[in-house]
């Protein structure tokens, strides 16, 4: 019998930039609202926990904590797990991408989590593809707007 409240997502985001700046954003959730607009708030509790405050395209706003689970620059693996209106986890791996040279970068996040929201729930079966398309509207956002942070300014001339 399917779970109509448990999702899987996985997004895969190619970056032109190196694997350890990509890797240093990514690990900052603070500075996440400053170029992923659907993260509308961050706040940090400890070196390893805090809150954030998502929305996109529905208008409804998910609350969730963050607590890290893993920090691992050699491997390029973060991951939290999270609670609130949600409850699972989230990883990113950071990869090269390419060939030599490393100023290029793969991101994958996967995320695999039950939702706990009650007016979540209460429509889970009829808004699923609704919640998977809003999802996925989120991630594009995200990766436009890390790649554009990525992308140094032009030169004055």
């Amino acid at each position: 019998m399917p779970r109509w409240t448990h999702y899987r997502f996985r997004s895969v985001w190619d970056l032109d930039a190196p694997p350890a700046l990509v890797y240093s954003l990514l690990e900052d959730p603070g500075r996440y609202p400053g170029w992923w607009p659907q993260v509308r708030r961050v706040a940090q509790a400890d070196r390893q926990s805090g809150s954030a405050v998502i929305r996109s395209v529905l208008p409804y706003e998910i609350h969730v904590t963050l607590t890290g689970l893993l920090r691992d620059p050699a491997r390029g693996v973060l991951e939290v797990a999270l609670g609130g209106d949600l409850d699972g986890w989230a990883r990113w791996t950071v990869r090269p991408r390419g060939g030599p040279g490393g100023g290029r970068t793969r991101a994958v996040y996967q995320q695999e989590v039950d939702v706990r929201a009650p007016l979540l729930r209460r429509f889970a079966l009829v808004g699923r593809p609704v919640l998977r398309l809003n999802h996925a509207l989120m991630m594009r956002a995200g990766r436009r707007g890390l790649a554009a942070r990525l992308t140094p300014p032009p030169e004055a001339v």
